[in-house]
Order: C-alpha cells, then sequence, then structure tokens
C-alpha cells in the first residue's frame, strides 16, 4: 500500500544555491555505539575474482550487521515506553514481539522528511570549539542561541543541536565519554523547543540528552509524551563552518518492519 506525505510547498523554495551538506556520518566497523546497543559490521562476502563471468568479468558483493540505534539513525516512537505504555497510552506487551518487533510505533510508521531545518550552534554561543562534558543545554541557552543566529523558529521545524561532538566520532571511547559524561538538552531546553513550534530534533551526540542519566527524562517526554522523533549522531560541523543557520532538511527512515529505530542519511540544502 502507498501512502502520502503532504508537505508545505513553501519550504521547497528555501534553497537559494543549491548547495548540499551531508549532516551523517559514514558507516563502517569501529564508529561509536551506545552501550545499549550492537555495534556496525561488515564484511566482503563474495570479492572479484573469486568467480568469473565470460569475458573476464567478476563482481562483488558484500552484507553488513548493526544496530538500529548504531550511527546516525532516528528513534521510533515505540524506542520508548513508560509505565508499560508507548506514546498515546498504547499498551506495550500486546503490540511486541521478539520476532516481529512493534505492532505499533515502528519506524515504518515514520514518513519521509522534508522540513525546514534550523541549526543551533552552541559552541558558536559560547565561543568554545565543543561543549564541556556532561553540559545542561538550557531553554535560555537555545533562546540566546537563536537570538546570536538571527533565526526565528516556527511551526514544524526541525531543530539540530550542535555540541560540537562529532569532532570526537572517531573516538569511540571520548566520544561516549561514560566516564565524564556527555553534554545534551535537558526537559526544561526541550519543553522550550515544543513550545517554539518544533516537531523534529536530532544533535550531535550519542543521546541527544545530556548523559549520564538513568531516566531518559528528555527521551520520555519527546518521543511517549509528544511523539516527536529523536536524530542521534548527526554530524553538523560542516553546517557551522559555512555559518549555515536556515536550510531545507530531508532524511528517510529506512522502511524495517517493527524496528524501533532506523539509520540515516540526512542532508541540508541551502
Amino acid at each position: 500500500m502507498t501512502s502520502f506525505t503532504n508537505i508545505d510547498p513553501k519550504i521547497l523554495s528555501i534553497p537559494k544555491e543549491g548547495t548540499v551538506f551531508e549532516l551523517g556520518h559514514s558507516f563502517h566497523p569501529g564508529i561509536p555505539h551506545h552501550p545499549f546497543h550492537p555495534p556496525f559490521l561488515y564484511s566482503m562476502g563474495r570479492m572479484h575474482h573469486d568467480l568469473f563471468f565470460d569475458k573476464g568479468l567478476s563482481t562483488a558483493n558484500d552484507f553488513f550487521a548493526s544496530g538500529t540505534h548504531t550511527g546516525t539513525h532516528i528513534d521510533a516512537l515505540g524506542h520508548v515506553s513508560c509505565n508499560g505504555h508507548f506514546h498515546g497510552g498504547i499498551e506495550v506487551e500486546a503490540n511486541q514481539t521478539k520476532t516481529e518487533g512493534l505492532k505499533v510505533h515502528s519506524i515504518t510508521e515514520a514518513n519521509p522528511i522534508l522540513r525546514r531545518g534550523v541549526l543551533l550552534d552552541l559552541p558558536n554561543l559560547f565561543n568554545v570549539e565543543i561543549l564541556e562534558h556532561a553540559y545542561e543545554i538550557t531553554a535560555e541557552d537555545l533562546e540566546a542561541a537563536a537570538h546570536k543566529q538571527g533565526v526565528k523558529l516556527q511551526k514544524d521545524d526541525t531543530v539540530l543541536i550542535r555540541t560540537g561532538w562529532a569532532k570526537y566520532f572517531s573516538n569511540s571511547r571520548l566520544f561516549l565519554s561514560a566516564d565524564k559524561g556527555v553534554p545534551g538538552v535537558t526537559e526544561e531546553a526541550a519543553r522550550w523547543l515544543v513550545s517554539q513550534g518544533m516537531t523534529l530534533t536530532g544533535s550531535d551526540t550519542v543521546a541527544y540528552e545530556k548523559q549520564p542519566t538513568h531516566e531518559l527524562p528528555v527521551h520520555r517526554y519527546l518521543l511517549v509524551d509528544k511523539g516527536i522523533h529523536i536524530m542521534e549522531a548527526l554530524n553538523l560541523e560542516e553546517l557551522a563552518e559555512n555559518n549555515v543557520y536556515e536550510f531545507l532538511f530531508i532524511t528517510l527512515p529506512l522502511r524495517i518492519n517493527g524496528a524501533t529505530g532506523s539509520p540515516l542519511r540526512p542532508i541540508a540544502i541551502v
């Protein structure tokens, strides 16, 4: 069955130059992954010259295995539950199986995403390269960043939060920083974003909200309470280097039946 997604045609007028920025990291063995999720694995299953066709032709193919929350990815609404219920008060136990995954709120329910995107660059606000370990990004910080950059949040925006942490992506131990923590938004900051009209958000860290946390208050608020998807492990460095704060944001989650998330290749067009 084909589903249709309606978008505001006005957002298609946002790009003026036609420049495309990649907002995700490449996938390869050794990329950072949250301790709760499996690593990315790759192998070339059939190499050139293993077999030949006529006239010297050969082919190669490969395979990979990965968690749906490894690398640059998006959380399905069913990624988090609270007190036995998903977003909308739907009961968990009646809607999940080990072999088929989620019956509701899986990533297959997520539509292709084309929206106005806004970057809020926190290191730029504080005149630093990277935010400190476990820094709590407040609503005041986000509002100040928007004011400094001269952008105003609008209804249905995708808001991307830069901490500078993507610079650590090639160093898994530092990127995860299990001992010292990772910066991220507070629940108060998430509530402010929603009050401004934001309907999709993401950051360049492993888990969007400040780490460590034992309650995932921001995930609970956005996914369970508000039904808003979260993207993680984005790469926002080139946007920041070029002072790009408004753009057309595009990404398509993979349609993995029952899955709690999906790898992404997000882009920004200006």
